[in-house]
Order: C-alpha cells, then structure tokens, then sequence
C-alpha cells in the first residue's frame, strides 16, 4: 500500500564492515540466475551478510477497482506457506538470529534479509518458499484486513499522513505509480477484497521476471548463486519493471485544505512534480540544491526558519519518489496553528530566495563535503552497501555509478546546480497543502 510500507528496515540493521575500497564494479558478481538478476559482493565484514531485493509487483500493478491488492498480497507472505506456518517459519528464523522482511511500495515488493554466513542458505531457501508458496490462510487474511483498516483509520488522524497523501494525489495523475489512493479507497477495498483474487493476483505478478537481489558480505559468489538457482528453481512468470509514467506538470498553483479539528500543529507541504527520474541530467544537481536549502540543521531551511525565528518544530526540502518514474520535489514542516501565518510566510522567503539567487560556491562545496561523508559511512555497513547497489540499479544505472557517485557530486559546477533550480521548478505553479486546525485567516491564504 503507498505510504503503508514497511521498508528495508531489517537489511540495515547490520554490521559495519571495514572499509571496502576495492572498486565495486570490479569486485561485485552480477548473473542472471534463471531469470533473476542477482548481484553478489564479498566485503571484509566476517560472518554477517545482507540480502535486499525487489519484484515489480507494487501498488501501481493493483487495479483500479481493487487498490489494495498488491499491499494485501505482500502483506500476507510472512504468514506462512504451504510447507510450514508463520510461527514454524519464525522458529527456524530465530534459532540462527536471522530475518526476512517483505514490504509493499509503489512500484515494487520490497524484500530484505540478514543472517550470518552459514546460514545464507537457509535464509535463500526461505525467502524463495515464501514468495513462491504462500499458505494465503482465510484466517490470517481475516487479521490482516482488521490490522489495516484499524492503521488506516489511526493515519486519518496524522497531520503529516493527511498533508503528504493530499500532496501526492494532487500532483500525480491517475495512474501514476506515485500517485497513492486515498484512504476512503483503500477502506472499500480492504472490506470487498476477495482471497481469490489475491491468488490470481500472486499468480500473475510473482515470478523471476523484473526480480533483483543483492547480497552483500561475508559470502562466496558461486555459492551464493548455487543456492539461488536451487531455491528458486522452476519458478516462472512475473511481470518486468513499467517505467513508462510520467507525471502532468501543474498549470499553475493552488492550495488544498485538509481541516482537522483538536490538533496542536498544522502539517505543510510545498512542491510540484519535478519531471525527473533519478538516473536524468539534471537530477543529481537538483539534489544538491535541495541540500542547501533544507537537508537537516544546516540547510537554510532549519537555520532560518526554526532556530533563528523559533517558527516551526522542524522543517526540511526533499527530492522523492524517482527511482523508478519521474518524482517529485518539496518542502515539509509542522507550525503551531498561531504561528502558521508566520512560518508560511519565512519559508515562501527562503524558497524565493533560493530560487532567484541559488545557492552559493561555499554552500556547494559543503554540501558536497556532506554527501561524500554520509555516503562512504553508508557503505561500511553491509545493509547500507546493499541498498546502494539495489537502489542504484533499480534506477537504472550501470554498477560502476556506485563508485563513480562521489566524483559525480565533486563534478557538480556553481552554474549546473543552479541552473537546475530553474530548469525544473517554478514557486509560483507549486501545490501547497495544510493540514491540521487550519485558522481561518491561513486557510484564506
């Protein structure tokens, strides 16, 4: 379900591993394992290995009259197979202190492992009978259904779910993988949803088809792709990755309302669809201008707006949601309902001030200093170079860019940062929505 994932929260959870300075692309074995792209890495960390993973069986594969599928679908691997229940499943799991984890996202099922060395074997065999024979009981379908009607309804009560769910629904046409469907949606189907078609649905998107993993640690290639191929063997079907969306540019700007009694902030969002994925000209620029003007406490943002002025509890500027279609840029804050007008009002004069002028060769400089630090910390850890390595093939670069990145960020000119700020934003067509108790005269605004 969009906005109702659970992400790769247990591939990062691991070891850090002494620093691994071996080129990537050199180092790392890729092979298609009878259908499945499966990218291996030996690092120096002993013992521990991550396995992270996706199938292009998201929330943009549910059809329109049945939003919840895939989530449903996704949600109900864990609850055991046709050879053991969960609880035998959680045993053999715990027994090694190893996890698996599966989450649901726009565009993709997400799927994550951790275990030490010796028991990659177990875990792989695992992870495959879950994804290939899920047990799909009635009544662990039952449970599931109530558990997301009840997290759907305590999200309806969530100022920041209400302002990011109006602002991606705003932006994104119908259609669009990251365009999410609304809560009221999502309730129908939960209550129509049949198992049936759940099986149909597991049935036509679940195979090797669009299937990447990556494992990363103290492994050996071939072993790794030996207990691949076994595991997964005989496995068919799936569908490959849709990247084909792209999103309407707003004419113009406007502001959407989401009024909610008896509540002490108002959550804001401020942006537009960007027309850009991740792997475009452009995209990496644009992201360190955002940087500037609202990554944590030194962006301006933060700077500003919070500690210089005490308007708001935090507040930051994010590129989103491009890895595998175009995405969207914004800016996110909470205010007090009586300082709303006045935080509205030192942000829109930051992000002018941001777009008119730029931002400066000392801010470039350190932001890029930043993003080569938190990006080498990144991937000492066996989790945090596995999502790397996923998240950049998934967007389509080749798996050199994993070394290449920092030089790509060092390249970054004065001229190609700022000129990206005005090639693919426009304050004035920006959608603007406030939710929350909303004063009346804010509201008006």
């Amino acid at each position: 379900m969009k906005r109702l994932r659970t992400l790769l929260a247990a591939a990062l959870a691991c070891a850090a591993a002494p620093a691994f300075t071996a080129p990537v692309a050199e180092q790392a074995v890729r092979a298609d394992v009878d259908g499945i792209d499966l990218v291996v890495l030996a690092t120096g960390v002993e013992g521990v290995v991550t396995l992270v993973g996706t199938l292009p069986a998201g929330d943009d594969r549910s059809p329109v009259d049945n939003v919840a599928l895939a989530t449903l679908t996704g949600a109900m691997l864990d609850k055991g197979t046709t050879r053991r229940d969960k609880f035998a499943l959680a045993q053999q799991l715990g027994d090694v202190g190893a996890a698996i984890g599966f989450g649901v996202g726009a565009s993709t099922l997400q799927m994550s492992g951790k275990c030490l060395g010796k028991d990659l074997p177990l875990v792989v065999s695992l992870l495959a009978e879950q994804l290939r024979l899920p047990a799909f009981s009635d009544a662990e379908f039952a449970k599931l259904k109530k558990q997301y009607v009840g997290l759907i309804r305590k999200q309806l009560e969530d100022t920041d779910f209400r302002a990011q769910d109006a602002f991606l629904r705003s932006i994104y046409p119908a259609g669009h993988p990251n365009r999410p469907a609304s809560p009221e949606e999502m309730l129908a189907a939960l209550d129509r949803t049949t198992l049936d078609e759940v099986r149909r649905f597991h049935a036509r998107y679940y195979g090797p088809a669009g299937m990447r993993l990556v494992v990363v640690g103290d492994v050996d290639p071939k072993v790794v792709q030996a207990e691949v191929r076994k595991a997964f063997a005989g496995w068919q079907g799936g569908v490959a990755t849709d990247t084909d969306a792209r999103a309407a540019r707003l004419p113009a700007g406007a502001t959407e309302i989401v009024q909610m009694p008896d509540k002490t902030n108002v959550s804001v969002v401020i942006g537009q669809p960007t027309l850009l994925r991740y792997a475009d000209d452009d995209a990496l620029a644009l992201r360190m201008a955002t940087r500037v003007l609202g990554s944590g406490f030194t962006g301006r943002l933060m700077a500003n707006v919070r500690d210089r002025e005490g308007l708001t509890y935090g507040i930051g500027a994010s590129v989103d949601n491009d890895i595998f279609v175009d995405g969207d840029w914004s800016i996110s804050g909470n205010f007090a309902p009586n300082l709303l007008s006045q935080g509205l009002a030192s942000t829109d004069r930051e992000l002018d001030k941001w777009y008119r002028e730029g931002v400066t060769a000392a801010e470039l400089e350190r932001v890029k200093t930043q993003v080569a630090g938190s990006y080498r910390v990144g991937l000492a850890t066996t989790g945090g170079m596995a999502g790397t390595i996923l998240r950049m093939l998934n967007a389509g670069m080749p798996l050199s860019f994993v070394d290449d990145y920092p030089k790509q960020v060092a390249a970054l000119t004065l001229d190609q940062v700022n000129g990206a700020i005005k090639r693919h934003l426009d304050p004035a067509k920006m959608m603007r929505v406030q939710a929350g108790t909303v004063p009346t005269a804010s509201a008006a605004k």
